[in-house]
């Protein structure tokens, strides 16, 4: 793969957010309509004791890619009190089908001897994806046996009259080091689906090798199909000391599949690297692929998370 990157195309310090956000444009996941492109994203407030909540909220971009406008709420209240999504919801992804817009939901929620806990939800969007309303208070995927926790990250599509979800699962909660909070490990796992609703899935069983070491953190999987074969794209990470060390922090990972099930890591062919001195210069981070007009597009974060917005890339030939 080699991409041709278009920069960065929004930035949400430099507009209106809804619900007091100031900052974060995370995990941008697309839905092309005939004449625009609305990118869903995840920004933050602080609640009352200063702690983040995560909502999501969109921006309509023209086909060339210059914002027409931003929308003026959030498009899917957070959940009540004691649900998955209580605290937030990262990322939205958003799905078109014959039934209407599904948005599967990453769903979080703070916990008191880690910081955080997960699982994936299910809305549906009556009004072309303005707003979204849950099927339910309760998850479609959540914690088993095999993976115990932090559920997240969806990603769904329809390939071969089945519904698709890539996911991420957690690992461990491992202690690096006395001074700082447990850490979490996260692994990309897959599920299949006859209506999108009931998911059966390989119960802890990563489909994607590690790179870096057995404790490498891998995160928001997204996959398109280009002629027979099947592309991932994903960003990956040491579980330490990520935060503020630019060289153990996020970078986009490639695999590839011709069946769904099998992947092959080759990270060489990514085709796309940090810029020098640019807003991506230290961190790739959360992909998102989508076809516009036979063409394809990769939606990522860059530095510090995403706080400064997301970027644009194109697949060239």
């Amino acid at each position: 793969m080699k991409w041709k990157k278009l920069g960065k195309i929004f930035d949400p310090t430099e507009t209106t957010l809804p619900n007091r956000c100031k900052e974060f444009a995370q995990s941008p996941q697309a839905l092309v309509f005939d004449d625009f492109v609305r990118v869903y994203f995840s920004t933050r407030e602080r609640d009352a004791s200063g702690k983040y909540l995560s909502h999501i909220a969109y921006v309509d971009f023209d086909k060339a890619f210059a914002v027409r406008s931003v929308s003026t709420g959030t498009v899917l209240a957070l959940g009540e009190l004691g649900c998955y999504d209580e605290h937030g919801i990262f990322p939205l992804n958003i799905l078109k089908t014959d039934q209407g817009i599904l948005g599967y939901i990453g769903g979080w929620n703070r916990r008191v001897s880690v910081s955080v806990d997960g699982a994936i939800g299910l809305a549906i969007s009556n009004d072309n994806g303005v707003t979204f309303q849950r099927t339910g208070n309760g998850p479609v995927l959540a914690a088993s046996l095999n993976e115990p926790f932090l559920i997240g990250d969806p990603f769904v599509r329809e390939f071969n009259g089945q519904f698709h979800m890539w996911y991420i699962f957690g690992t461990e909660w491992k202690v690096f080091s006395e001074d700082v909070p447990p850490d979490r490990i996260y692994k990309i796992g897959h599920a299949v689906s006859q209506d999108g609703i009931d998911w059966v899935r390989r119960d802890g069983h990563p489909i994607i090798s590690d790179r870096l070491n057995f404790d490498e953190s891998q995160a928001l999987p997204t996959v398109i199909r280009i002629g027979d074969r099947f592309h991932m794209l994903f960003c990956y990470r040491q579980s330490s000391d990520f935060r503020n060390n630019s060289g153990r922090g996020y970078r986009l990972g490639y695999a590839y599949s011709d069946d769904l099930v099998n992947w092959t890591r080759q990270d060489t062919e990514v085709g796309i690297d940090p810029t020098p001195g640019a807003w991506d210069a230290d961190m790739l981070c959360y992909p998102h692929l989508f076809e516009m007009d036979g063409d394809v597009y990769l939606l990522y974060n860059g530095n510090e998370f995403g706080r400064f917005g997301f970027g644009l890339a194109k697949l060239e030939p």
